[in-house]
């Protein structure tokens, strides 16, 4: 009997750092990209086109609206943390002004516990709208980023019709890669927010932007063996669209997917009807995340991309009823923050994405 209970506790003892191993053997992590529609702080940044975002400007963007926005964009990142048990990792963002709107933004009551750091740089948008990389400084030791420019060569789209004038004169946002170690895995974070659909403008500009960012990839995949990367923002484009399946070389399923590949999740789902705007009418998947062979199909006891929606679908639209109109004509569509020119307090005419890795 005395042998039982030495055994017994024996067990008892050893158990919580069996589980403690059993769970650093088998981390997860969410790895996620959000646009904020238009996060404007109350002050002109000199060069910038930002005048409508002014208390006095089209908008009439007071410090009380500004503050409804920041609270909205936190609450949402608060609900995928309360969905997932678990903070992101990683989660790149859009349609920022500047770092301050981004120190606001994880100050915020609601998410500043998750103690989230900031990787940006100022782009030469127009407007003054940029991307960064929020992320949670315990996970990801970040050890290098940049921020590439939008340019035209070396390309092999014709840009016949385009002006040396015409091509020295055109701004976007540039795109940001951030490299780093998550549990001594190398990963490199890139995102983007490629020219917009306004007035049908970008057919080729969308193209030349997903040729930029694989384009680097690939030269990181040649330094750094076996690195994983993932490729996420808002495409302007959908999963089907050229840019995604042939520039940027998007697979719909991992079994095709080489070291010249991506993996891009919301190929299949935007063709079960999922949507993260819309646009014209239309539901739409522009909020897009793809990894490479690494981690589609990592080495055995790597972080590898898991299925997370129906056990089928490896990315998720986030979306719940407090970010959707419920009504009118807009109803089932994202509660953005104005409608019609009015500012109707919603969150985002785009719903956030996200994927989760495991080893």
């Amino acid at each position: 009997m005395k042998r039982y209970f030495y055994i017994l506790l024996a067990a008892l003892m050893l158990s919580p750092f069996a589980w403690r191993a059993d769970a650093a053997k088998h981390r997860s992590y969410v790895i996620g990209f959000y646009n904020l529609e238009n996060l404007f702080d109350t002050y002109h940044d000199e060069g910038k086109n930002d005048y409508q975002y002014l208390p006095d400007g089209q908008n009439q963007w007071t410090e009380a609206k500004y503050a409804k926005k920041l609270h909205n964009m936190a609450s949402v990142i608060r609900a995928m943390k309360e969905d997932n048990k678990c903070w992101h990792a990683v989660l790149g963002v859009s349609e920022v002004e500047n770092r301050h709107v981004l120190e606001d933004l994880v100050s915020q009551p609601e998410i500043e516990e998750a103690n989230y750091q900031i990787v940006h740089y100022d782009g030469p948008d127009r407007r003054g709208v940029d991307v960064a990389l929020l992320y949670k400084p315990e996970v990801l030791k970040v050890l290098a980023s940049e921020s590439i420019p939008y340019t035209f060569t070396p390309s092999r789209i014709d840009w016949s019709a385009w002006t040396k004038e015409e091509m020295d004169n055109f701004r976007t946002r540039d795109v940001l890669m951030v490299r780093g170690t998550i549990d001594g895995e190398m990963f490199a974070f890139f995102v983007a927010h490629l020219p917009s659909r306004l007035g049908g403008k970008g057919a080729d500009l969308r193209p030349r932007g997903a040729e930029i960012i694989y384009m680097r990839a690939m030269e990181l995949q040649k330094e750094f063996p076996g690195i994983k990367i993932v490729v996420m923002g808002d495409m302007n484009d959908n999963p089907t669209d050229a840019s995604m399946t042939e520039f940027l070389r998007g697979k719909e399923k991992i079994a095709d997917v080489t070291d010249e590949d991506f993996f891009d999740p919301f190929l299949s789902m935007i063709k079960a009807g999922y949507s993260s705007l819309y646009y014209q009418g239309a539901g739409n998947i522009f909020d897009i995340i793809m990894v490479n062979n690494a981690v589609a199909n990592a080495p055995k006891g790597t972080f590898q991309i898991q299925p997370i929606v129906q056990k089928k679908y490896y990315g998720r639209v986030f979306s719940k009823p407090f970010m959707t109109n419920q009504s009118g004509q807009y109803k089932g569509t994202p509660f953005r923050t104005f409608s019609g020119g009015a500012f109707v307090g919603g969150y985002s005419d785009h719903y956030p994405t996200y994927i989760v890795i495991k080893k």
